[in-house]
Parts: C-alpha cells; structure tokens; sequence
C-alpha cells in the first residue's frame, strides 16, 4: 500500500507498488483507491424475506473505533440529510436484492465527512451478512425487534413491515463494555468479575456475566452492551454518559473510564468524529 499526497510522486509510487507486487505474488496489478482524510463509517440495516421484500431501518454511525473495531455506534447518524438518508437507504437495498437476500444484513459505507455528509461523497465497503453487535440502536429508534424478525423470516413468513411503515423516533448510543487495557493497546484482560453492577434501569443492559464469572481468553472479552435513548441525541448521549458513570466494576482492568471519557468528550459531543478520533485522543482518553 502507498498513500500518495503529490501528483508528482504517483508514477513512483506506482512502480514501488508494481515491483513489490510482483515480487510478492508474480503479479503486478494494482488497484488505485480515494484516500479519505475524515472518514466515517455509516452503516445501514437491512433486511429481507423469502418472498422478494427487502427494507432498511435506516443508518447508524460506527466511526468511534480502536484497531478498525467498533466502540461507541449510534442511530441515526448525526448530520444526515434526509437526501441522502434517502439515497443510501435505496443503495443498500439494491444490494440485498441484486443478491435475493434473506435475513438481517448491514450494508456498510465510508463517507467523507470533509464537508459534511453528502451523497456524492460516499462509497460501498461491505456487507454483513448476519445481525450485529450494535443492533439495539436500530431497533431503539424503529421500536421494532430485529431478533423477532428474524425468527419470523426464518419461518417462512414475510417481513413484519413494510418501507413506509418504518420511521425514526428519537436517538440512540450503544456503548461496548470490554475487558481490555486501552492503554496498552487495548489488550483483551482475562480474570474474574469480584463486583459487577450496571445500572439496568437507567439503560438498556445486554449481558452475558455477573459477579464472580469469569472473563477467559476462549471467548470475546465482552462485558456489557449498554444502550441508551433519548428524544435528541444529546439526549440519548447524557444518558449514556450518566450510565457509564453509574456502572461499577472491580477484579480486572476494563475499558470504563476509556468510555467514560469518550462519550464526553466534546468533539463526540459535537457529533463531528471520525474514524481516527480515537487514535488522536488516545493519550488524553486513557489518562489515569
């Protein structure tokens, strides 16, 4: 891979790539990509039945990472335009049915957010093709429940909605409770839970553990999804914050007050992030 900034240095550049290339796997084709300077990573659900349906529930953003992995999602994406919420709703349904599919599925998008977010200056990545982490966001501002769903199309029988039944009310945060270090690198802890206790009634908790299990190197280190809402997005981000602050935790390191710090600091706050926010701010997000 080489990034290049200058028009001048590209034929080199492309030759270095070439001879590498080449070198590498006998084979010296290379693919020329747009580089993005303020990424962001907007996610769009989809889901389809084996009767020919296929809807969205609209977006989520995904651009606060650590090591290309989601740590903080959100629904909807702020500074979306209802043009193109529009645009790339459509988009990601053509794709699932270009493929007849059936399920849930998110179709993924990197958006330049340079400008603001804009149709013309945003492009298919991937898609998954089963239900994510970050779910409950979805189903928090669509009142739907993506697991029923998919229990129901499974079935045989066809989706539960249709496109103009689906709208968005309100906002959502869902924050990704782990057993890591990220101060060193967020390295995955492993150890036993002596105190666990997450305020379920000011969120939506989705957990696996409690006091005394054990978190080991066989599974994800996952503690906790905690998710909140609210009418506005500062809304649902106060609550996500009152939430963290709230939870406790002893008996092995977690990334808490990683979160904690994240979700206040002001340019999440702002809605103004990007994929790289987190690597930028990692000295001051990790401060004991």
């Amino acid at each position: 891979m080489r990034k290049v900034d200058a028009a001048a240095d590209f034929e080199a550049m492309l030759e270095s790539c070439r001879r590498e290339a080449k070198a590498s796997f006998s084979n010296d084709e290379v693919l020329l990509e747009k580089w993005i300077t303020s990424p962001r990573h907007i996610e769009v659900q989809v889901f389809g039945d084996s009767h020919g349906n296929v809807v969205h529930l609209f977006e989520r953003d995904c651009s606060l990472q650590r090591r290309h992995q989601k740590v903080i999602e959100e629904a909807p994406a702020p500074g979306m335009s209802p043009e193109m919420r529009t645009e790339i709703g459509a988009a990601a349904v053509r794709a699932a049915k270009a493929i007849g599919y059936s399920g849930a599925g998110t179709v993924e998008f990197i958006a330049d957010g340079s400008e603001g977010l804009r149709a013309d200056r945003v492009w298919f990545m991937e898609m998954n093709t089963r239900l994510q982490v970050e779910h409950p966001v979805t189903e928090a501002i669509t009142g739907t429940d993506l697991v029923e769903w998919q229990l129901r199309v499974a079935a045989g029988e066809p989706l539960p909605a249709a496109q103009e039944d689906l709208a968005i009310r309100g906002a959502a945060m869902e924050a990704r409770l782990y057993a890591e270090d990220p101060a060193r690198g967020f390295l995955p802890q492993i150890g036993r839970l002596a105190h666990l206790a997450l305020p379920d009634r000011a969120a939506r908790i989705d957990s696996g553990v409690r006091t005394g299990d054990a978190i080991t190197p066989h599974y994800d280190p996952m503690i906790a999804k905690v998710i909140a809402t609210g009418a506005t997005r500062e809304e649902a981000r106060t609550r996500l914050l009152a939430a963290l602050r709230a939870s406790e935790i002893a008996g092995l390191v977690t990334n808490l007050p990683f979160l904690r710090a994240l979700a206040d600091h002001p340019v999440f706050a702002a809605g103004e992030m990007d994929t790289g926010l987190v690597d930028r701010e990692l000295e001051a997000l990790t401060a004991p």
